[in-house]
This record gives structure tokens, C-alpha cells and sequence, in this order.
């Protein structure tokens, strides 16, 4: 498992981040939290994407895709909005070819969030920042909890 060297947006300073780790990771220097932007295939998706205790946001694209090229940025741009509260993997389908058919992807990109290694939400194919910043936000809202029972009226005596 790797590491990606990350700039942070808060001080500039670069840290080296490890695909795999507890928590979140946080700037050496000033200990904001950075933004986790890393890749995974076949063999190592289990650790990378589905035991984090954050939600993972899993970009399955394709070296010779178009609106995957143009939607990688935008989707960097969140993690980095996001950081401390999302981590993003990205994940080649042409070299991960048993993901690709384990979540049938039949257009690319293909989004999803996973929290505890489930599915929570899946964007099949390119949408502008805008559609994608809702999408995500959606997906990461908690679903709301019930109401509590209401009290018992009491008959008067």
C-alpha cells in the first residue's frame, strides 16, 4: 500500500499520506485535516475503501474516457472541501477488471459512496460540479432519525 505526497490547502506544507490508516489524515505542520485522495485495485480495495471509518467516495474511471478526465478535478476539489470528512478512491476499471464487474459498471465514470464498505449512493457517468457537490451531500446527510413517540394523552378524571 502507498502513500501520496499532498499539499496542504491550509499551509502549504506537503505530508506524505497513507492509503491505509485509522481516522483521517492531518497536516504535519499545522494539523488541519488534508484533503485523502488515493487509488486502489482489485487487491487492495478492501483496506482502501471499505474499512475506513469515514465515508469513501470511489471514482471507477478509465484512462480513455473523456468525462471521466474532466470529472477527476472536480472530484478532487471535493475531498479537498471535504477533507477530515471524506476520502476519495480513484480506481482504474481497465486494471481492476473484478471491481469493475463486481459493482457492473456499464458507464464511467462511475460514483459511489461506500460507509462501512456498503453502498450508499452510485452517479453513473459525468455531471457538472454543481449536480456532483448535491449529489455528495445528499449522500453524506445522515438519514434522519425517527421521530420519538409521542407522549400519551391522559383522560381527565
Amino acid at each position: 500500500m502507498g502513500r501520496t505526497v499532498v499539499t496542504c490547502p491550509h499551509c502549504g506544507t506537503r505530508n506524505r499520506v497513507p492509503s491505509v490508516a485509522d481516522g483521517f489524515p492531518r497536516c504535519g505542520n499545522c494539523r488541519n485535516p488534508l484533503p485523502w485522495i488515493t487509488e486502489a485495485g482489485d487487491d487492495d480495495f478492501a483496506a482502501v475503501a471499505e474499512r475506513p471509518s469515514i465515508p469513501v467516495l470511489v471514482d471507477l474511471w478509465a484512462t480513455w474516457c473523456g468525462p471521466c478526465r474532466m470529472v477527476s478535478p472536480v472530484l478532487e476539489q471535493l475531498a479537498t472541501e471535504r477533507a477530515g470528512v471524506i476520502k476519495l478512491v480513484k480506481v482504474d476499471i481497465d486494471r481492476a477488471p473484478e471491481l469493475g464487474r463486481r459493482f457492473q459498471v456499464q458507464a464511467v465514470p462511475t460514483l459511489l459512496v461506500l460507509r462501512g464498505g456498503e453502498i450508499a449512493a452510485r452517479q453513473a457517468g459525468a455531471a457538472p460540479v454543481a449536480v456532483l457537490r448535491r449529489w455528495l451531500d445528499d449522500a453524506l446527510a445522515e438519514p434522519d432519525a425517527p421521530e420519538p413517540n409521542p407522549p400519551e394523552k391522559k383522560e381527565p378524571s
